[in-house]
């Protein structure tokens, strides 16, 4: 068909190798293909023409001059395009594809339109990205000032990239009632009843409030093989504009929604009609599934796609034989399984048996998940089916991603099977290793979903390969309610373990404070009464070389003359801090230093106390110490007072 052509010449032209991609590319271009190679591929490579509308994208000149003609309306070439060497021809310029990120308070929408669009189409479609009136809004953010609705946006000469952002001050700011019920809308779950038009086949799937369309179409591909772009779709609600909006904010009813989904029609139809369904905005491709269905209706058989032939398919075996290391062997089994089905599935844990156990069950109690053990037999045919259209599913990659740690082992070579039920009689006991046995190759693959309790693991179900991705779906849920109810449980016991564990911890911890504070509080008498007995023993030391120093200076005085002495004698009287007195006679020519050593004897030294005279005041300590009493005017009396120097 038309539409298979252009996806193919997209990516013959761009490079691109992803399916999804492509056709994404051509439905942001409203399926223009000359559009869509122009925003991958730069101008700078050329000219590029169009035989499908006669339009051209050019690039720089290859020569002095850059002109050509419009091409033909119809080309009979198979090829969607061509390049042209400019020459004098006149070339009728492909008008420029802008980017423009708009931030509107905590939200930022990327709109992507033609320079030949008006301001007013950028609020169009912020109007139903925002869900704000085109009238309340005010664009800022312009490089060359405020504009109006109706400005050419090739006439701002902007550059590819440009950032704007809304104002609306007419509108009042959200309420935070309004932020929590749409929170709360996200956080709830909405059970979609989507009738199957052609088996009349209910299915009931919960889904978030945080899904996306888009993913619901996923889903329903995985359940009924309709390709997301060939579902044809009643019952969504008019506000259910784009694939990419959440189910809570679309206007799905709460808690149920009735929807039916059928197979589009593909009759014959003209060039015309082919472009305008390919435009719709619900064909959206996004599984490689839809590969496989176009080969099919071509006749080509899974295994021959692209002249590669099935036996090619089998290049080396999932699992060495006698594999020594369980990790090595895990390792070559998910490069060999990515290279058989793509990188889309199941996340295998790489270890050990008892180390998934370790992974999945010996956890906190929140963080525990059930054990699912995949085992693979290549000599089953339901095997590539199984692998491929039920375990690669995008809903069963993501349901056992979240909930579940994958182990996988390969069955088909006898040795590495009498290895598996060794360890399943180990870890599961002989009756679940003597189920296994007895399955036959064409019952492979299996599914075995494992729950780990207090004393033993639980094989909760062995799921067979001749199942379908609803069954499938619906068995995993299943198990994981019970294990739910049983994760309940044990997050109970934990906590209250927890919270024993806690109160056990705080009183332990009061009492090693408390001990530490008794030990530091001892630790502190200790030092007082060591640091009381230091200054006790400084002290008796400087009272005893006092004491010493005292009775030398007294063993040194000359004896103190008598009243009748016939020489001059000098009679000091001394009065104490105290308020005491004392007196003693002296020669009159002794030195002042005898007087010193007097009064240092009576426990005043002169280094700490000065000797003052009454009239005139002075200080005798500052004379000579080597001048006689009578030198120094205290003959033939003198009263003096001691005072302590500061």
């Amino acid at each position: 068909t038309v539409c298979q052509d252009r996806r193919n010449m997209i990516m013959a032209c761009t490079g691109i190798e992803n399916i999804d991609e492509a056709i994404t590319l051509l439905e942001q271009n409203n399926w223009d293909l000359v559009a869509a190679i122009n925003g991958v591929i730069p101008q700078e490579n050329g000219i590029l023409q169009s035989e499908y509308g006669g339009e051209t994208l050019q690039g720089p000149a290859y020569g002095p001059t850059s002109h050509s003609t419009a091409a033909s309306s119809a080309s009979s070439s198979s090829s969607a395009f061509r390049h042209v060497v400019p020459s004098r021809q006149i070339v009728e310029r492909q008008p420029r594809m802008l980017d423009f990120r708009v931030e509107y308070r905590d939200r930022n929408v990327d709109v992507v339109l033609e320079d030949s669009s008006t301001v007013g189409d950028i609020k169009h479609i912020l109007e139903n990205e925002l869900q704000i009136p085109a009238s309340k809004m005010l664009l800022k953010g312009w490089k060359t000032g405020d504009v109006d609705d109706s400005t050419v946006l090739k006439t701002l000469h902007l550059p590819k990239n440009n950032s704007l952002y809304v104002l609306t001050p007419d509108l009042p700011p959200p309420s935070s009632s309004h932020s929590g019920a749409l929170q709360e809308s996200l956080n709830q779950n909405y059970m979609l009843i989507i009738t199957h038009r052609e088996v009349q086949r209910e299915y009931n799937l919960n889904f978030s409030g945080s899904s996306t369309i888009q993913e619901v179409k996923r889903n329903v591909y995985d359940l009924t093989s309709i390709p997301v772009r060939h579902q044809q779709w009643e019952g969504w609600p008019p506000s259910a504009t784009d694939d990419s909006m959440t189910l809570a904010v679309s206007g799905v009813n709460f808690p149920c929604h009735r929807l039916t989904v059928g197979r589009r029609s593909s009759p014959v139809q003209t060039r015309e009609q082919s472009e305008e369904q390919c435009t719709d905005v619900h064909m959206v491709s996004d599984s490689d599934g839809d590969d496989f269905e176009d080969a099919t209706e071509f006749g080509v058989d899974d295994g021959e796609m692209f002249g590669v032939a099935s036996s090619a398919l089998r290049k080396s075996p999932m699992m060495p034989e006698n594999a020594e290391n369980e990790g090595d062997a895990l390792l070559q089994f998910t490069a060999e399984f990515s290279s058989r089905y793509g990188d889309c599935h199941p996340v295998y844990f790489i270890g050990s048996l008892e180390a998934a156990f370790q992974e999945a069950f010996y956890g906190k109690a929140r963080d525990r998940k059930l054990l699912a053990i995949y085992l693979h037999h290549d000599e089953s045919v339901l095997t590539n089916v199984f692998c491929s259209q039920m375990l690669c599913a995008e809903s069963i990659v993501s349901y056992l991603s979240q909930n579940f740690i994958t182990w996988a082992w390969d069955m088909t070579k006898e040795a590495n099977r009498a290895r598996f039920l060794t360890m399943c009689t180990r870890h599961f006991g002989s009756v679940v290793a003597q189920t296994i046995r007895t399955q036959k190759t064409d019952q492979f693959p299996l599914f075995l979903i494992i729950m780990g309790k207090r004393s033993s693991n639980e094989v909760l179900n062995v799921i067979q390969g001749n199942t379908t991705v609803d069954e499938l779906m619906m068995r995993l849920m299943a198990a994981m309610e019970i294990f739910s109810a049983q994760q309940q449980e044990d997050i109970k016991d934990e906590d209250e373990r927890e919270a024993r564990e806690n109160v056990k911890r705080e009183q332990d911890e009061a009492y090693r404070i408390s001990l530490e504070a008794d030990r530091a509080k001892r630790e502190a008498q200790e030092r007082e009464m060591a640091e009381q007995f230091r200054l006790e023993q400084i002290r008796k030391e400087q009272e005893e070389e006092r004491e010493a120093i005292r009775l030398s200076l007294e063993q040194s005085l000359p004896p103190e003359p008598k009243e009748e002495s016939t020489e001059s004698v000098s009679k000091l009287r001394i009065r104490t801090p105290s308020g005491e007195f004392f007196e003693r006679r002296f020669l009159a020519s002794s030195k002042l230093q005898v007087v010193f050593d007097f009064v240092a004897s009576k426990g005043y030294p002169w280094e700490e106390y000065k000797l003052l005279g009454t009239f005139p005041r002075r200080d005798v300590t500052q004379l000579d110490p080597n001048k006689s009493l009578l030198e120094v005017k205290l003959y033939p009396q003198e009263t003096l007072f001691l005072e302590a120097k500061e």
